[in-house]
């Protein structure tokens, strides 16, 4: 895995602080120590060291089927990790208690609602759950993403649903926001909406928010940093420049190199091509700088191609 905080990690999990000590707020809102959750004999996640700064959009990526709602529901207690910590706000845990949860907002990709209540009584029913519920401050984000106050849950489109489930999270002023593929299924125009939100809302609140998705595209467009999963493992975290100065794709005639060169590591063999391979490595900058490939055999990649290669088999096309 390449982490940001270390030049290039090995693939397996990075040490950990070994003091359990609070971390402040201001700096780290979660962080996650080797997460491992199995289903039968499948490691649906394997490992997963997560970190999330206060004021950002941390973008989840990984094609369906990675682990990527698994990991979620670990975050929101739903499911307990067969082992590993949870670090949220400074507490350590091995799984999320009711207490914590209370300053969470979770949106998943199915918004469940009584289907005759409306989007007013909705909001009446979930402030039970919460002290610090806001009722304004939920009026005014139902105005804000023109969800009908009035009109049954029943009645609304799918992607009023979603912005009526982003307002219930959002009503209590959570520090944390957990967005399991909110986007799903919604049309470009209450996709672009959403994420338009998404933004300011961490902007103006100083909200952290953990945004899950298998889109290339719309993780580039809010993500201050990002995680891609792949089968259960974190392969990358940091930021996306970083990951865009890592990762270069290899086009050599065969049979190419036997083994990745000192600081580099192979992310993807790719299929042969009129008689030229390509493989594709990670690596910090630098290691580029001084990597015995042509420069005219190294290519830069989109952020779509490094997912990709990140999350394909080398048998995969």
């Amino acid at each position: 895995m390449i982490d940001e905080n270390a030049a290039v990690a090995t693939g397996e999990a990075a040490d950990v602080p070994a003091s359990g000590a609070p971390l402040s707020e201001p700096e780290v809102v979660l962080r996650t120590f080797g997460l491992v959750r199995a289903f039968d004999a499948v490691r649906a996640v394997n490992g997963v060291d997560l970190e999330l700064r206060r004021g950002e959009v941390y973008g989840f990526l990984g094609r369906n089927g990675a682990g990527k709602t698994t990991t979620l529901r670990m975050l929101m207690g739903i499911l307990r990790p067969d082992s590993g910590e949870i670090e949220l706000m400074g507490e350590r845990v091995r799984r999320v208690r009711a207490a914590q949860k209370r300053r969470l907002g979770y949106v998943s990709q199915e918004q469940v609602f009584y289907p005759w209540m409306t989007a007013k009584q909705l909001g009446e029913f979930v402030a039970g759950f919460y002290a610090d519920w806001d009722a304004a401050h939920f009026t005014r984000l139902l105005r804000v993403l023109d969800v009908p106050v009035e009109r049954k849950s029943a009645q609304l489109s799918g992607g009023t649903r979603m912005k009526l489930g982003l307002a219930l999270a959002l009503a209590h002023r959570p520090p944390l926001l957990i967005l399991d593929e909110p986007t799903a299924g919604l049309d470009p125009v209450a996709r672009r909406e959403f994420l338009d939100i998404l933004r300011e809302q961490v902007r103006s609140e100083g909200q952290t928010a953990l945004f899950s998705s298998h889109l290339v595209g719309e993780v580039e467009e809010v993500a201050h940093r990002i995680g891609i999963l792949h089968e259960g493992r974190l392969r990358y975290q940091g930021s996306l420049e970083r990951l865009r100065q890592s990762v270069r794709r290899v086009r050599l005639e065969e049979p190419g190199p036997e083994s990745a060169p000192p600081g580099l590591e192979l992310v993807r063999k790719e299929r042969a091509n009129e008689g030229r391979r390509a493989w594709v490595y990670s690596g910090a900058p630098e290691s580029w700088d001084t990597s015995p490939f042509p420069r005219e055999a190294i290519e830069a990649l989109s952020l779509e191609d490094i997912f990709l290669a990140y999350a394909r088999r080398s048998d995969e096309a």
